[in-house]
């Protein structure tokens, strides 16, 4: 159980933030980098839970409690508390097959009921689909963080299939919000 009593440490003035196996990187470190990508698209859904329906909401808050435990994940580096490998444990808390599993299931349940496309969607068309589009096109973002984490040093294989799949569940989300009646791509539509 997390207790948090005291909310500044003064701990990070130096330009550093700590761990959870107690070491320290700068806050510019490519792993703090991605935990920062992270921590803004829960706020992104956070902001997108505000303008969905109740069953979508439980979704999407069920979601923002993964990213919680990816951002549990990418604070534990390979080795933390003598872990071999990125299973989980009682010490260490890793995104798992599992919730990647989850999310196919609800893509391939949203999907179901959506036209097939006929061009590329436009960002929008109702305000509860233009906040799930901007948190996917976040996701996006923290997926490129974490690939260029995993150029450095390891990164958990089910975190990155889990952001990969992310961006894949809110875009079909995205869709079935508007009930596929999204706006279209028209290439070069504003050509003089």
């Amino acid at each position: 159980m997390v207790k948090l009593n005291k909310i500044y440490t003064r701990t990070g003035d130096d330009g550093t933030t700590g761990l959870v196996d107690g070491s320290r990187r700068a806050k510019y470190d490519t792993r703090m980098v991605a935990i920062g990508e992270v921590d803004e698209l829960n706020s992104a859904l956070g902001l997108a839970v505000l303008a969905v329906k109740a069953d979508i909401a439980g979704e999407l808050e069920r979601i923002q409690n993964d990213l919680f435990d990816l951002g549990a994940d990418l604070a534990t580096p390979l080795g933390a508390f003598d872990t071999p490998d990125f299973a989980p444990s009682d010490m260490v808390l890793r995104i798992v097959p599992g919730q990647v599993d989850w999310l196919e299931s609800a893509i391939d349940r949203h999907n179901a009921a959506l036209p097939p496309l006929r061009s590329f969607i436009l960002p929008g068309g109702s305000e509860p689909a233009a906040r799930v589009h901007l948190a996917r096109a976040i996701t996006r973002r923290a997926e490129r963080a974490l690939a260029a984490l995993a150029v450095a040093e390891p990164v958990n294989p089910a975190a990155l299939t889990y952001l990969n799949r992310l961006s894949d569940y809110l875009f079909v989300l995205a869709r079935a919000i508007n009930a596929g009646a999204d706006p279209l791509w028209v290439p070069g539509a504003s050509r003089a």
